[in-house]
């Protein structure tokens, strides 16, 4: 067996590696950090790390700190955010003196897939509570509105024109109201899933239809899609409602008057991710199958991001708060992930699935 060099080790390690020198130049870079900082080698030995990472970032005072105490230190959830690498990118920096000449290698761990693991949680804590807001107000509330409704009807055949306009106002309000509390109660539809092999391509395409025959007629709508995916381990209806629900958040966020407006519906199999979450049969699963639905609207308030999952958070003066808290729950019942990629002008939301095996009927273990 052939001994194996330090180069190869530092080449395997999937986390981003690079080595600066004492004057701030890149000596050296794993192959991690040529895809973490999308430059080769051979470019990145030419720059300075201050051509990297962002002029204010913490890790140039990381640096200096090793060299100044001459041992390890490192920093968490550094913002390496810019427009070079996109709106949120937080990263774990771990810092060590190499040799005595004033060389430092910095090791990048990236914290943006842990940080929305974290989000994942808190979305199916608070569907939880929806859960039993939900039931309580099916009870207490929907059977009033009916009594009151049915009240502003018969008043209404007693009254001239003009105030006929008031009953109606209470027959559309409490409809109104009847309809929020319905959708509040699909979180508390706890039954088993039907689930099983799902093609993603069938369900974007009934998506797209649905959309260009409706909300989304004058928005051009791409494609994008990995024919060699294999199918997904879920429920098609409620993978049409998840799609469905982007889609639509997705020509909202165009607007209709925008003339450039486009959805971009897009597919890709992503291997390495491996998480255990909840809704999962097999404990620690992968999720390699990735649906993005793309716009180019404004994008997201970047105070909003944190929430944006939340139940009753919403930007629409007209919105619920409930689609995208809807999205979370029923991906997350699935054992998926979903996620946003806030940009200018390129906002991606990304759905994570588990793979369908035909073998057992669980999701494969990559």
């Amino acid at each position: 067996m052939n001994a194996v060099t330090s180069d190869q080790v530092v080449n395997a390690l999937p986390l981003p590696v690079l080595t600066i020198g004492p004057e701030g130049n890149v000596l050296d870079a794993n192959q991690a950090a040529e895809t973490f900082f999308d430059a080769s080698i051979r470019v990145m030995r030419r720059q300075q790390l201050s051509d990297i990472l962002p002029y204010d970032s913490p890790a140039f005072a990381l640096v200096d700190e090793v060299r100044r105490r001459g041992s390890g230190v490192s920093e968490h959830r550094v913002d390496l955010s810019s427009p070079r690498y996109g709106v949120e990118r937080r990263v774990d920096v771990f810092a060590t003196p190499l040799g005595e000449e004033g060389a430092v290698v910095l090791m990048f761990q990236e914290r943006t897939i842990a940080d929305k693991m974290d989000r994942q949680l808190t979305h199916r804590g608070a569907a939880r509570s929806l859960t039993a807001l939900g039931a309580m107000l099916a009870h207490e509330i929907k059977n009033p509105l009916s009594g009151i409704r049915g009240a502003a009807q018969l008043l209404e055949q007693t009254l001239d024109e003009n105030d006929r306009m008031l009953t109606r106002l209470i027959c559309d309000e409490t409809d109104r109201i009847v309809n929020l509390v319905e959708r509040m109660e699909l979180f508390g539809d706890e039954r088993p899933m039907d689930r099983g092999p799902v093609n993603v391509h069938g369900v974007l395409d009934h998506v797209k239809r649905l959309a260009l025959s409706g909300f989304a007629r004058h928005i051009r709508i791409v494609e994008s899609y990995d024919p060699s995916l294999p199918p997904v381990h879920g429920n098609r209806d409620e993978l049409v409602q998840v799609c469905l629900n982007l889609v639509k958040n997705a020509a909202e966020a165009v607007g209709p008057d925008t003339l450039d407006g486009e959805i971009i519906l897009s597919t890709a199999f992503r291997a390495g991710i491996r998480l255990e979450m909840p809704g999962s049969r097999g404990g620690r699963v992968a999720l390699p199958i990735e649906l993005a639905i793309r716009d180019n609207g404004p994008g997201v308030p970047e105070d909003l991001l944190p929430h944006l999952f939340d139940p009753f958070v919403t930007t629409k003066a007209q919105g619920s708060g409930l689609g995208l808290a809807l999205v979370a729950k029923i991906v997350g019942a699935h054992g998926g992930v979903v996620e946003c990629d806030p940009s200018p002008r390129r906002t991606t939301f990304r759905v994570l699935l588990p793979i369908y095996s035909a073998r057992d009927g669980r999701e494969t273990e990559l």
